[in-house]
């Protein structure tokens, strides 16, 4: 192979999901295209680096630089509820499957003594104001349900001390292991509606 080609089929293959047979696909696929394709990849790429950054307030990914995202303008979002989670994928999953309307709070990971996270790695800084400032009643924890999850979900639970808000869980349905990316929208559904008190 290429030494040019094989360079950019490694990168492909260090995203995530994506291995090296499929980054093989792909490579191959802009390299043969004849519409433009790849220069449209690019200056998407290269819009999004330049444009694109996490919400100051709840860290979803937004164009708006200088401001709140979307969903932390959005006043009928301000319902007193917070679905902590710990990535943008599981953002989109919960959207898609159109069982909460209320604000996200994205960790940007969980803790883990073996990847070496700690709280200080964690969108955490903000998050006692949030809640004194929205008026947050309840937090949901829309966590997987691993180790990690758990330790997190506690975590967060300490640091917030003695306060008047109710912590819930997703109920079962969420297998022990589970991705929420994985998870379909009526399980998700029925796990959401069920949840409980931790």
């Amino acid at each position: 192979m290429n030494p040019k080609i094989e360079k950019l089929v490694k990168q492909f293959a260090k995203l995530p999901r994506v291995g090296n047979r499929a980054a093989r696909r792909i490579v191959l696929a802009l390299l043969q295209d004849k519409t433009g394709r790849i220069d449209k990849l690019i200056d998407a790429l290269n819009d999004a680096r330049e444009n694109i950054c996490p919400c100051p307030n709840c860290g979803i990914l937004t164009d708006r630089a200088n401001g709140a995202c979307e969903y932390c303008h959005d006043a009928g979002r301000a319902n007193g509820m917070l679905c902590i989670v710990r990535d943008m994928a599981d953002v989109w999953t919960l959207e898609k499957s159109g069982i909460f309307n209320g604000r996200y709070h994205i960790l940007g990971g969980m803790l883990s003594g073996v990847a070496g996270v700690t709280p200080d790695d964690l969108n955490l800084g903000n998050l006692p104001a949030r809640i004194a400032n929205e008026k947050i009643t309840e937090i949901i924890f829309a966590l997987p349900n691993t180790v990690e999850g758990k330790t997190t979900q506690q975590y967060i639970i300490s640091i917030l001390g003695d306060t008047n808000i109710r912590f819930t869980e997703l109920a079962s349905g969420v297998p022990l292991g589970g991705d929420l990316d994985y998870i379909d929208d009526g399980t998700l559904s029925l796990a959401f509606g069920g949840r409980r008190a931790v």
